[in-house]
């Protein structure tokens, strides 16, 4: 199995989103090959969400929740991560409904 390169995934992403008449801007580019993605979902309400891929028993690839919360404890863990892995990747969706699309076809 051929695996996209972070970089790849990222644009597919935010493409999607636009398409979906959501905003979503990259807060931190990673490495573009393998940096690790972690996607901030902004209500705008002083609440948040951020959500990693683990790699689940079977196999799979799904998005799990790292985060959840004020959004200021959210950021600090955000921040947490970032100190650790340099390389990784920070996208923030801002959707009052709460819309990432990360549980559509082809983004799991």
């Amino acid at each position: 199995m051929t695996r996209l390169t972070s970089d790849f995934w990222v644009q597919a992403y935010l493409t999607r989103l636009q398409l979906a008449n959501i905003p979503a801007y990259v807060v931190a580019k990673g490495d573009a090959t393998a940096g690790t993605i972690l996607v901030k979902q902004n209500p705008l309400d002083g609440s948040a969400a951020a959500y990693q891929r683990i790699t689940a028993m079977d196999g799979t690839r799904p998005w799990d929740v790292l985060a959840t919360g004020a959004e200021r404890e959210v950021d600090a863990v955000l921040r947490e991560q970032r100190a650790f892995d340099p390389d990784l990747w920070l996208i923030e969706v801002e959707d009052r409904d709460g819309r990432h699309l990360l549980d559509e076809p082809g983004l799991g």
